[in-house]
């Protein structure tokens, strides 16, 4: 267990707060971390619970804090991990996809560092005041987002393990460290990895606050209560469980839920846009981005509830908008600008049109671009819409002004709040 005399952020000088974008943050008193589950729906907890596989989880439930709370729109990783370190909505810090256009170029590009970044983040400034920060992400993608501005922190991902450097990573060898080998992209083992990595610096006596993010490609392949989603979910929880006995305050939430997307049949539920917007408006009126696209495609296919159509003749938008809302998948087509003053989205990087599907189905740009042979035989199983906002945030220990707690409306990107703020 760490103690005070090994617990850096004590010998911090006084003010012992940051302030980011106009809220305090208490730094840590005892080693603090927070774990964002990437995909975890609140079915997933609450089977677990159920059914005996979450006992950890059952305990913070009972004598911690838990509350349903939502994510931002879009539900995808990026925003929303961003959010979370931010402790804001992308409509501040300027990142609201995985993947988007550039207006000026047209070129489709992925988002996978802090360049479209605006302003700071709470690992940085905790950093700044001297607390040991450790930022540890199962997705590279992540990883230059969750680094930034961090002074002499540990910053790494599972994906990328074997190729870790003191200089790049703040930290060496890691898979000899872990003991066993990089996992695959695709796989239960490359979140395990990342709580692996926590508990170790926690044994070590090395940080003092800790963002571990996960991946979400065991709720994308694997529906509540199906064996291997159900291992995932015993394995979690007893990692949970490990991070608490070692001394740290607990706090667990998401980037998002998880919705099924596929017809009784087992085939995906999913309007191809662009096609059929060139099928009505001529061939190369728009372009329709996925902005769940990445690098980890293979158990989605680039298919989410949530696209930014990009449309060359203005004066086709509001008949575009039209259009789309006469399709059976569609849950709402609005404007660009109506869409980022709803969802808190920047509007300087925002589509002219923003479509987000029902529960049941997802959008895609064109039939041809979307591989979904490699799917496996599983049904469809993602998210972007607002059917993915639900998510659990839960704090190991019980909360103070547990009324004021009651009629707050929580998001995902109050954990770090909760965790450093309003813990008893």
């Amino acid at each position: 267990m760490v103690t005070q005399s090994t617990f850096a952020s004590e010998e911090v000088s006084t003010p012992r707060t940051i302030e980011l974008y106009g809220k305090e943050y208490a730094l840590p008193r005892q080693p603090t971390v927070v774990v964002c589950v990437d995909g975890f729906d609140p079915e997933y907890l609450d089977y677990g619970i159920e059914n005996g596989l979450m006992p950890n989880c059952k305990k913070y439930l009972e004598t911690g804090f838990h509350v349903t709370g939502k994510s931002l729109m879009p539900s995808l990783t990026n925003p929303n991990n961003t959010s979370i370190i931010t402790g804001v909505p992308s409509a501040i810090h300027g990142i609201a996809g995985n993947f988007f256009l550039d207006r000026e170029t047209r070129k489709e590009k992925m988002i996978t560092d802090d360049s479209l970044l605006r302003g700071s983040t709470i690992l940085s400034e905790m950093s700044k005041k001297g607390v040991r920060v450790a930022a540890i992400t199962a997705k590279d993608k992540l990883r230059k987002i969750l680094q930034h501005d961090i002074r002499d922190g540990i910053c790494f991902s599972s994906q990328y393990a074997a190729e870790c450097t003191l200089e790049e990573n703040g930290i060496e060898n890691v898979e000899e460290w872990i003991g066993r080998p990089t996992p695959s992209q695709y796989s239960a083992d490359l979140s395990l990895y990342v709580l692996d990595a926590g508990i170790k610096l926690l044994e070590e006596q090395r940080a003092d606050l800790l963002y571990l993010t996960l991946s979400d490609y065991t709720h994308h392949t694997y529906a509540p209560g199906d064996k291997d989603s159900n291992d995932f979910s015993a394995a979690l929880d007893t990692r949970f469980g490990k991070l608490v006995e070692l001394g740290a305050v607990l706090g667990v939430t998401a980037d998002h839920g998880m919705s099924d997307k596929s017809k009784d049949d087992g085939s995906p539920n999913v309007l191809f846009l662009q096609d059929e917007l060139e099928k009505r408006f001529g061939s190369g009126c728009a372009r329709v981005i996925c902005p769940i696209a990445d690098s980890f495609v293979k158990h989605h296919g680039a298919l989410g509830s949530f696209v930014r159509v990009y449309v060359w003749d203005a004066g086709n938008i509001d008949r575009m908008i039209e259009f789309c809302k006469t399709c059976p998948e569609v849950d709402l087509a609005l404007s660009g600008g109506d869409g980022a003053a709803l969802f808190e989205m920047p509007l300087d990087r925002e589509g002219d049109i923003v479509v987000v599907s029902k529960a049941n189905a997802v959008i895609g740009a064109k039939e041809s671009e979307h591989d979904l042979s490699q799917l496996r035989g599983h049904r469809l199983r993602s998210h972007g819409g607002l059917s993915e906002q639900s998510l659990p945030i839960i704090m190991s220990t019980s909360i103070a002004k547990p009324e004021e707690a009651a009629k707050k409306k929580w998001r995902n990107y109050d954990v770090f709040d909760l965790v450093l703020n309003w813990k008893v």
